[in-house]
């Protein structure tokens, strides 16, 4: 099939792969403009557009679609379908009519519970057992189009939401390759969503990744798991008489109580009720380390952490 594709992060990269390999034509790839970045502030590519450089597909980058100029250019390109994964910019009407078979979406979770910008990190923030990733028919709305595949996932009581992000970019690339041959053959059927129990993936605010130990165990451990390894859920422990900030990356429900904050044993830190054991984090400009790593460089630690 002629195919227009169009996302932007290293999730996306996967699904654009599946679909080369499976020899659609992908006519054309939209992406996110390059953006400064790294100490030099020179403009990087986006993992998807290094992607459709390396496979030789004409790249396109505008910073919006609602321009008619803009809306011309992508029906010239003739496609039978538009493939969205995580792109990143309002597709307009216009954008999302000009295709045959207009566009279809890859989301990360079990529409409706969790449209919007970050299904995936909310999902275990909650402390959800299950997700799955969806290949959807958009429309005008925000993650509201009719349904047509899905595939389950778990989420494991530890698992992170950098774990279940690279499962899920597999899964939905094979997902979106069963989409395009069942579309090509005729055969993918669509169902509406239904509007009980829909509910929004609100973008990760800075604010939210300082972790609150007044909060019961389960949910600060859910907290630290759903900001890992991004943006990491942090707080400040006092180390050679300044403080220094923290980032939690893995944890476990630990054993013991005390005042939330208290520092009990082997980075087991109480919390409103029961306690959280840190086993993964990471000190403001060094990498990732276990616990025992860590204390080993820390020195002694003070009675409480903030």
């Amino acid at each position: 099939m002629r195919v227009v594709f169009m996302g932007t992060p290293e999730f996306s990269v996967p699904t654009l792969t599946e679909i080369v390999s499976a020899g659609h034509e992908v006519v054309a790839v939209y992406t996110r403009a390059p953006k400064p970045a790294g100490r030099g502030q020179e403009e990087r590519k986006s993992p998807v557009h290094l992607a459709a450089e390396g496979f030789g597909i004409p790249v396109f980058t505008p910073k919006s679609l609602k321009g008619e100029a803009e809306q011309i250019i992508f029906a010239s390109h003739g496609a039978e379908v538009g493939v969205v994964v995580a792109y990143g910019l309002l597709l307009p009407k216009p954008v999302l009519d000009a295709p045959e078979f207009g566009c279809l979406n890859l989301h990360g979770s079990l529409l409706p519970r969790w449209r919007g910008a970050a299904p995936i990190q909310r999902a275990v923030m909650a402390g959800d057992r299950e997700t799955g990733v969806m290949v959807m028919q958009m429309d005008e709305g925000l993650d509201t189009g009719p349904v047509a595949l899905i595939d389950m996932i778990p989420i494991g009581p530890d698992m992170t939401a950098g774990e279940l992000h690279d499962q899920m970019m597999r899964v939905g690339a094979d997902l979106m390759g069963r989409a395009l041959a069942a579309l090509e053959r005729g055969s993918l059927d669509f169902k509406p969503q239904p509007e009980e129990g829909a509910i929004y993936a609100k973008k990760i605010e800075k604010a939210e990744a300082r972790i609150d130990w007044s909060r019961p165990a389960d949910e600060v451990h859910n907290h630290i798991r759903g900001l890992s390894p991004f943006p990491g859920a942090w707080f400040e422990l006092e180390l050679g008489g300044k403080p220094v900030r923290i980032k939690a990356l893995r944890s476990t429900l630990g054993q013991g109580a005390g005042a939330p904050g208290t520092l009990l044993d082997n980075l087991t830190i109480a919390c409103g009720s029961g306690a959280v054991r840190l086993t993964q984090l990471q000190r403001e400009g060094k990498g990732a380390m276990d616990a025992a790593t860590f204390l080993r460089g820390a020195g002694t630690l003070p009675p409480t952490v903030s």
